[in-house]
């Protein structure tokens, strides 16, 4: 059964590379999408229930990618939920996930563990949510949306081991609000939540205080370090012992600075904006007098989109040609104290994670920038936390300007990882080198 989901993987690889610049560059806009059908699924009761990681509804769904076996469907049958959850002011709101129950048994150490799979970036629209891609693998709406359900890669690998998986949707994506795309706070409650819906839900083979692991690369990766420093606060109910945190942002300025003028990124900068605006409405009327008509189409254009590989972002690659000053986007934020304030609270590392921490991060990432990376480590170290930054040093740039990087370094990673967190559900001692950080 192992080697069956692996070789399905590797078959896979190649989906990821393709839509790996896509994966971090596709674009936000912050106009909120009309909701589905009353009956939907998606659309949440008013009011919510009480209570964090309380459960709303679930059905049954479908894997795409599955076969019938002796011990039930391989590798997974999947239940997709609609969980209470927290956002970035801490208001209730609604999240979707999808809970996957393995066929394979689990015959590590102790449990069976949940993992609290938080994914790459998929889109705006509701039709990018995780929980639809899960069942479609590919949604393509004409003439140049695209997106292709690319975690699989790691989903199926950690299923194959007969870890139970917890995939959230975050918030926004799917339901009639907005995705505040890399939102601290938000990603991370979502994630947190999705685990503590997860271990509710009657008929698994999980226990209530089965172990859990917190897991994502790229804007996943974001999401499982703020999920990390956050827990110990927010859900401190969960037996968390680890957190693995691969390629993250987890400084939307510095990733705004750090990547202007490269075309296959700069959508992901109205995304990150979309959702600012949707957060912080005193942020708004700054954002409409400092974007000219290029930069407010830019947004309107990638308005449901999963992805737009081609559009006017990538034509006007540089934030400057956004602006009405002509100046860049971080000069407009550092000028003025409204924005400012709404982005610093997006920077990851403030906080101390209890459980411990794997971060792997390429030191040449085009996309994940390393310098803030390697601060949130030292952060995390100096309040005491147990951290070990990777920092693939070895992964060569291979074409400058298309963030190949990001995608390569998550391969050495992934297996690194599955390791990594096998060794803290065994209790051993976690590695660190916050003596030496790379």
């Amino acid at each position: 059964m192992g080697s069956r989901i692996l070789r399905l993987t590797a078959a896979l690889t190649g989906t990821l590379i393709v839509v790996g610049g896509g994966a971090i560059s596709a674009p936000l806009a912050w106009t909120q999408p009309a909701a589905e059908a009353a009956a939907d699924f998606y659309v949440p009761p008013a009011p919510l229930p009480q209570g964090a990681g309380t459960i709303v509804r679930t059905e049954a769904a479908r894997l795409a990618l599955s076969i019938p076996g002796p011990t039930g469907t391989i590798p997974a049958t999947s239940t997709r939920m609609m969980y209470v959850s927290s956002d970035t002011h801490d208001a209730p709101t609604a999240a979707v996930g999808t809970y996957l129950e393995p066929a394979q048994p689990w015959t590590g150490p102790g449990e069976r563990p949940l993992i609290a799979y938080a994914v790459g970036t998929k889109g705006q629209g509701d039709q990018c949510a995780p929980s639809k891609l899960l069942s479609q693998f590919v949604q393509y709406q004409p003439p140049l949306d695209l997106m292709v359900e690319y975690d699989v890669l790691a989903l199926y690998t950690l299923l194959a081991r007969g870890m139970a998986v917890v995939v959230t949707d975050y918030q926004g994506l799917g339901t009639p609000a907005i995705h505040d795309y890399l939102n601290r706070k938000a990603q991370a409650h979502a994630v947190l939540d999705s685990a503590r819906a997860a271990l509710r839900l009657p008929g698994t083979s999980l226990t209530a205080n089965a172990p859990v692991i917190l897991y994502g690369y790229s804007q996943g990766g974001m999401a499982s370090a703020g999920a990390a420093e956050l827990q110990p606060s927010y859900a401190p109910d969960l037996n968390v012992r680890g957190a693995y945190v691969g390629g993250p942002v987890v400084d939307d300025e510095y990733f705004i600075g750090f990547n202007d003028g490269r075309a296959p990124i700069a959508p992901a900068f109205a995304w990150i904006l979309n959702g600012i605006a949707a957060d912080y409405p005193a942020t708004r009327p700054v954002l409409d007098a400092e974007l000219n008509d290029i930069g407010k189409a830019i947004l309107r254009e990638a308005q449901d989109k999963c992805a737009v590989p081609i559009g006017l972002a990538q034509q006007h690659q540089f934030t400057s040609q956004w602006t009405t000053s002509g100046q860049s986007l971080i000069d407009v934020i550092n000028q003025s104290p409204t924005l400012r304030a709404a982005f610093d609270q997006q920077r990851v590392g403030t906080l101390t994670p209890s459980a411990p921490v794997l971060i792997a991060a390429a030191m040449n990432d085009e996309g994940a920038p390393f310098v803030p990376i390697r601060d949130m480590a030292a952060g995390w170290c100096g309040g005491g936390a147990t951290v070990q930054l990777d920092s693939n040093a070895h992964i060569p740039t291979v074409i400058s300007g298309l963030a190949m990087t990001h995608v390569l370094a998550f391969f050495p990673a992934l297996a690194a990882s599955q390791q990594w967190l096998t060794d803290r559900l065994g209790d051993q001692p976690a590695p660190t080198n916050c003596a030496a950080l790379p």
